[in-house]
């Protein structure tokens, strides 16, 4: 029987809209939802029908036999591995308490069913990926604007010019966002990418700046310094909604273009020329605030200068400018429902809101967990659940990491795919795949705000479940059953959209419902109140930082220069793989089996190498080492090496991916512990590795 059905794509954190056809249980077609994105789909979302015929995932509830870490499983079933689980936590919660769990998740639209779950569990203890990613980005944010960094989104399609530091978006596709911003180009827009090297955002770019690494900071300041020496602001805007502006300007004024130029290695005519063209086009210019912004020392203050530099524009709540995502009650709708459970009063065990008090507490900081694991205080951490998280592949030092975890009693990873995680845990739940499950509604803000909810195409492959079920069926074995008031994913739904008078047969014709006909902004009126900050004003200078003894405006300090033969550490994306998610998908694995060193022309020649030579990069204390085939390119800063996050993995069930190139966070030695004080994220790019040419060439050279 032929079907189709409009859908959410789960091949990455994106979450496209799509359509997929399907005949007698078997996937036959899947493209971008014709309605949102005309039928466009990047390769990783074309790669779905790999991920689901994939044999080498888990193909049902797996419980260790072995040592941890050893690939000794034994397969059970959902009743016993339920049974196995609660069990565990169960007398966790007896004997050390309910704190002494964690969950921690890739974050996304139903977080509020992991909350709700560990909440009623009774710990506080909910963490994401975010330290490794946003958490420098939402907390510059909450200190300017009073928001997190969702609290502001983008109109590029409207925009005059897009200015991008390291945001490669290009490569970590949003394929909505890209659309925007090619249509804002096709009509004349700028784009400015600033980055240590080129990437497929900087080919389109109209203006690059290949910057020394850890200078971005350097560079907005000086953009500040000329804006507001031009007067290329908005004053009537500043004058109505900040505070602060006066020390702003004291404080940028030492920051000239020509003393940026020499710090970012750039060319001061060049800094000069960009605010020619930021004056052109304000107020329609939106500074990218940054997105995985877990990289410098002073990133947090990288990201308040942008956030400072959209505030000079003018640009908030305005066509071609930043504007707050409107959700149902913003446009006089009722909101569905979601799960909850009030988080228990007690300290989160990463120190987060009570030693730590500047930080959301909504996550908290994940890499904040492991000294205190290891140490036992405030309380030890005897339990670990990770949803379609793998905490050793995207935080650093994954072997500090380990030793942590040992104290555990309990360790459980939800995946679609086997994580590093998962293979060292004590019990794998595998997750259907996103073809095979249907999941809760969920709300998407914006100017048009809308609900869409993920069909499954076809029934699992193999005994899997969805996230909800699985969550479910545990709640209901520790007794927590009446936070989850469902036993179908139809009852859930229902339930959700009670209140709103919608029904799950309105989400047919397009896949998603629309709860309002034309783009939404405020009024200038409608802006006051919607800061929250002490002042209720965007903050130039943050009374939140002040309480915690750290600046609002910081100097800027230049980098450390790596040591002769070392070289500082960049990592990245590529279109065409999801970090670890993919690296071993039948289809993209063939596109891209295995990552490559990037090293600059220059340094290369001065080691002997060209590209294709393999080279051995190793962790300072030469701990750990890899080697690699180089990449030799000009278009690198001399002081760094680049490679793509997500490979040198050490999963012997995963053929296609197993020991198959680098692993970044495996060089990230002591870097849990290398983190921004302000910011709170890991300092991913303060890393220092050494590279030589390996002597496993094929081919040696020599000069008669």
């Amino acid at each position: 029987m032929k079907r189709s059905v409009y859908s959410i794509c789960g091949m990455c954190t994106v979450r496209c809209p799509i359509r997929v056809e399907s005949e007698d249980n078997k996937v036959t077609w899947i493209e971008g939802n014709p309605h949102l994105l005309g039928g466009a789909l990047c390769a990783k979302g074309s790669a779905g029908v790999a991920l689901l015929e994939d044999s080498q995932r888990p193909q049902q509830p797996l419980i260790r036999v072995g040592e941890r870490g050893a690939g000794q499983w034994r397969e059970a079933s959902w009743d016993e591995a339920f049974a196995y689980v609660a069990g565990k936590l169960a007398a966790i919660r007896e004997q050390y308490g309910p704190e002494s769990v964690v969950l921690s998740s890739r974050g996304g639209p139903w977080q509020d069913l992991y909350k709700t779950f560990i909440h009623a569990f009774g710990s506080p203890n909910y963490t994401n990926h975010d330290c490794t990613c946003g958490r420098n980005t939402h907390h510059a944010s909450l200190s300017i604007n009073g928001v997190g960094r969702k609290g502001f989104a983008y109109d590029i399609k409207n925009a005059k010019h897009l200015v991008l530091f390291g945001r490669d978006m290009f490569s970590a596709l949003r394929l909505a966002e890209n659309h925007q911003t090619l249509d804002m180009l096709d009509k004349g827009g700028r784009l400015t990418y600033v980055d240590v090297r080129q990437t497929m955002t900087g080919v389109k770019a109209t203006r690059f700046f290949q910057v020394r690494p850890g200078t971005d900071y350097a560079l907005a300041l000086a953009v500040i310094h000329e804006v507001i020496k031009r007067q290329y602001f908005d004053a009537t805007f500043l004058a109505a909604y900040t505070s602060g502006f006066e020390e702003l300007c004291r404080f940028v004024d030492e920051y000239t273009p020509a003393w940026a130029a020499k710090a970012c290695d750039v060319k001061e005519k060049d800094i000069l020329a960009f605010v020619d063209e930021i004056g052109e086009d304000r107020p329609k210019v939106i500074f990218h605030p940054g997105w995985n912004l877990a990289r410098y020392r002073d990133s947090f203050y990288a990201s308040r200068a942008m956030h400072i530099l959209n505030i000079l524009m003018g640009n908030i709540e305005m066509a071609g400018g930043l504007f707050i995502p409107k959700g149902a009650g913003d446009v006089g709708k009722k909101g569905i429902r979601a799960v909850d459970c009030p988080k228990p009063d007690i300290k989160r065990g990463d120190g987060v809101g009570w030693e730590f008090t500047h930080f959301d507490k909504g996550p908290g900081l994940a890499h904040l967990f492991f000294n205190r694991m290891l140490s036992e205080e405030p309380y030890p951490i005897k339990g670990w659940i990770a949803m379609r998280h793998d905490p050793f592949s995207g935080m650093p030092d994954p072997e500090k990491q380990k030793r942590a975890m040992s104290k555990c009693d309990l360790l459980v990873s939800i995946d679609t795919n086997y994580s590093e995680f998962g293979w060292f845990s004590d019990v794998i739940l595998p997750e259907s795949t996103y073809l095979e499950r249907d999941t809760p509604i969920c709300q998407q803000k914006g100017l048009k705000p809308r609900l869409a909810v993920r069909r499954k195409a076809v029934e699992p492959k193999y005994d899997t479940k969805a996230s909800w079920e699985i969550f479910k069926g545990l709640a209901d074995r520790l007794g927590m059953d009446t936070f989850f008031p469902f036993a179908t994913i139809e009852e859930y739904w229902a339930w959700q959209l009670e209140p709103t008078g919608y029904t799950i047969a309105d989400f047919e014709a397009k896949g998603f419902v629309e709860l309002a006909d034309k783009p939404v902004f405020y009024t200038p009126e409608q802006l006051a109140g919607k800061f929250k900050t002490p002042s209720g004003k965007l903050e130039f200078h943050s009374e939140k930082l002040d309480k915690v003894n750290l600046p609002s405006l910081k100097p800027f300090a230049s980098p450390a220069a790596p040591e002769k033969g070392m070289f500082r550490l960049v990592f990245g994306r590529v279109a065409i793989h999801t970090h670890g998610h993919t690296t071993n998908n039948p289809l993209l694995s063939e596109l891209m089996p295995e990552n490559t060193l990037w090293i600059n022309s220059k340094k290369a020649k001065a080691m002997g190498v060209v590209s294709g030579d393999l080279v051995e990069v190793s962790s300072a204390d030469q701990s750990y080492r890899a080697t690699v085939a180089a990449h030799v390119t000009d278009f690198i800063h001399p002081e760094a090496v680049f490679t793509v996050h997500g490979f040198g993995r050490e999963i012997p069930r995963q053929t296609r991916n197993f020991l198959a190139g680098l692993s970044d966070q495996k060089l990230m030695i002591g870097k849990l512990d290398d983190w921004d004080q302000a910011g709170g994220g890991v300092n991913l790019c303060e890393v220092f590795v050494r590279v030589k040419k390996s002597i496993r060439n094929s081919k040696r050279r020599a000069e008669l």
